[in-house]
């Protein structure tokens, strides 16, 4: 058994964060991801014209602020440069193609008995490839890292599996113009959808989004704007102004499908389900011009290439892009929790009180305030390790700290 002080599971950004974070306070670690890379879900599951919803000042790692010439929204390529220099500027070096089976607190040892399965042989580290086997691992501290965006989600619809053209789930999605000339469904109208809709339409597909749920529809400046009021005004004002600002900016949304919540604001939302708003860089726009479709129904089945929807209609279509987001499965693997997580992988304490378990067990960036979230638990729990451990912090070594403040 392989031992360690701090096990992290999962590289994403959340993970590095975390990571850095006990380096700069000389904290051992391990970091166990399962895919073949860190941060995968930017740098092989995104699609190609995501940019940040958010400012960048709200999105940056602790310890390493984003360069001043970046852009205001960094798109997908800067981003993941960033992340590049950041694992290089902490020296992370993630155990790749380990996927955790299980992991329990060990009352007799006082730790946490983690195992991972390796798997060899294959570029994808969730299928089973030629060879596998599996290790073990014990810490006094585990941290859950393994994100909001686990494993991609696709509805179970009778007929899906016989559908004569292609379906695919966002994560397989890069650009439309692969779609062009072709009739495409977007089946979730996240900000995912909205997006992906935009690219489908911009580069000549005739695009359908199924909208079954009222959203709330935000500009990039009212966001911005809403975060620096939320800092000295309480939630619901905060909200009443989003609504009246998004009425008079894009008017009378239900005449073209986009029915907005009538008894909760965006921000009261997100905060309570999860649910973030719609970020609009242009798809209200398609919605109104009609080259984007709104179906307000959701799928009953599917033959062929049609679709038949609840509410008596068909369609047909050449391809379905399904935004349907994500699932969980930390609940198959955590054993013995039943004060931190839920079954869907969310923590059970109130935000800002969400990060800390029992038994030396922790979670960052599942607070569903982003990066923004992930920096402040990463944070959190490498202080209170330390308190609990009290290690004397040797920071970074100087060339690592020359790196990271070339950032500055």
């Amino acid at each position: 058994m392989k031992e360690e002080t701090v096990i992290i599971v999962g590289a994403g950004p959340s993970g590095l964060a975390m990571a850095a974070c006990l380096s700069r306070l000389s904290i051992p670690h391990i970091v166990l991801e399962r895919e073949d890379c860190f941060a995968s879900l930017w740098k092989k599951y995104s699609y190609d014209r995501v940019h940040f919803h958010l400012r960048k000042q709200f999105c940056e790692l602790p310890h390493m602020p984003f360069p001043s010439d970046f852009p205001p929204y960094l798109p997908k390529k800067l981003f993941t440069q960033y992340l590049d220099d950041y694992v290089s500027c902490f020296n992370i070096a993630p155990m790749y193609r380990r996927d955790v089976e299980s992991a329990r607190y060990d009352d007799g040892l006082e730790k946490w008995v983690v195992k991972a399965r390796v798997v060899y042989g294959t570029t994808d580290s969730n299928i089973d490839g030629d060879h596998h086997e599996i290790e073990d691992y014990s810490g006094r501290f585990l941290v859950v890292a393994s994100g909001e965006t686990a494993n991609p989600f696709v509805p179970e619809i009778k007929g899906l599996s016989g559908f004569c053209g292609d379906f695919l789930h966002s994560t397989k999605f890069k650009c439309g113009v692969e779609f062009k000339g072709k009739r495409v469904l977007v089946v979730g109208c996240g900000n995912s959808g909205m997006e992906i809709s935009l690219d489908l339409a911009n580069h000549g597909a005739k695009t359908s989004i199924i909208v079954r749920s009222p959203v709330h529809v935000l500009s990039r400046g009212m966001v911005y704007l809403a975060l620096i009021l939320l800092k000295r005004l309480p939630i619901g004002v905060v909200d009443s102004l989003m609504v009246m600002l998004s009425k008079l900016v894009y008017g009378d949304l239900k005449k073209y499908g986009l029915r907005r919540p009538t008894n909760e604001g965006p921000f009261l939302m997100k905060d309570k389900y999860g649910k973030y708003p719609v970020v609009d860089v242009g798809t209200c726009e398609k919605i109104k011009t009609g080259e984007i479709q709104v179906l307000s129904s959701e799928i009953e089945s599917i033959k062929g290439n049609d679709v038949s929807l609840k509410n008596g209609k068909s369609h047909h279509f050449d391809a379905i892009v399904f935004c349907t987001g994500f699932k969980r499965s930390t609940h198959l693997w955590l054993k013995g929790d039943d004060y931190l997580l839920n079954d869907d992988g969310i923590p059970k304490p109130s935000y800002p009180n969400h990060w800390k378990g029992k038994g030396g067990l922790y979670c960052v960036g599942l607070s569903r305030q982003g990066f923004y979230g992930a920096k402040s638990d990463a944070e959190n729990i490498a202080n209170d390790i330390k308190s609990i451990i009290r290690v004397t912090p040797n920071i970074i070594k100087v060339n690592q700290q020359e790196k990271c403040s070339s950032y500055c």
